[in-house]
């Protein structure tokens, strides 16, 4: 029997990257999955987004472990759109028991060069979006009477500063206040709440051209390689590599949520390879 057995895990960015690691990680280990995706585009960010393609891949994934999933296309600036499609979920697999907040974007530009828009798309996806997953699934985890657990994805930019990520690290470090704000609030209710720091991940988010000019301005972004990028992301890190994989964050997580971490609440785990002590 796997650790999260009869449990159900509401997931957002759930469509690839760490989203559909993390649901096909909990999924090996008995979990049924309610997953939402905004499956469009985000006209600051510079790189391609999840389609319903990469959707209807991780469900394929999830029901290849005989687990129950329900996908929808949902915004998570929407609180219209995230209590709809969690509350589905919730009439259809019977009950809600995890919530992981894990859709975010990334974009880049020193503070003068950043736009309005810029600013207000980041906030509002990888802050306000936090909030409003965690406001649409809590009455769910409260009416379980069994207590639950609540897992944001932060970032090393929400333990430390990054130049030229100046929104970026404003969300991550407003995650962290959000995690230490509800882990009081929901601790009466034996709900927990923590959050994960990555550092650079293997994932669409750090492969593309976009993040391939932040970290490599000295060449053309579409002449960088894998390799030289990963010599500027090993420059983050204290351990000599070059990015985690997303299954990295996904085992923390499944450690947070399961039993294992029964009183654990409160807490900033980073995944970093040793990034936040550089």
């Amino acid at each position: 029997m796997g650790k999260l057995e009869g449990k159900v895990a509401f997931i957002t960015g759930a469509a690839r990257g760490q989203g559909r690691s993390h649901a096909v990680r909990l999924a090996q280990e008995g979990a049924d999955i309610i997953a939402v995706d905004l499956l469009d585009t985000v006209a600051t960010v510079g790189y391609p987004l999840a389609t319903q393609e990469d959707m209807e891949e991780t469900v394929r994934q999830v029901e290849a472990l005989d687990r129950r999933i329900v996908a929808t296309k949902a915004d998570v600036r929407d609180g219209a759109a995230l209590k709809a499609a969690v509350d589905d979920g919730v009439a259809q697999l019977g009950r809600l028991d995890i919530v992981l907040a894990n859709a975010g974007i990334a974009s880049f530009a020193p503070v003068e060069e950043m736009t309005d828009e810029m600013w207000d798309d980041m906030i509002d996806i990888n802050l306000t979006g936090v909030f409003k997953t965690v406001r649409a699934a809590v009455p769910h985890l409260k009416a379980s009477g069994s207590g639950g657990a609540i897992v944001l994805t932060s970032s090393t930019a929400g333990i430390k500063g990054l130049a030229n990520l100046a929104h970026y690290v404003a969300a991550k470090h407003g995650v962290v206040g959000l995690v230490k704000t509800l882990a009081n609030e929901l601790a009466p209710h034996m709900i927990r709440v923590n959050s994960v720091h990555p550092t650079s991940v293997d994932t669409t988010m750090i492969h593309n051209e976009q993040t391939y000019a932040a970290f490599r301005p000295d060449k053309a972004p579409a002449d960088v390689t894998r390799d030289d990028v990963g010599e500027a992301f090993q420059s983050l890190n204290a351990l000599p590599i070059q990015w985690v994989e997303p299954v990295d964050i996904s085992n923390a997580i499944l450690w947070l949520v399961s039993d294992d971490a029964r009183y654990v609440t409160g807490v900033q785990l980073p995944i970093d390879a040793g990034s936040v002590i550089r």
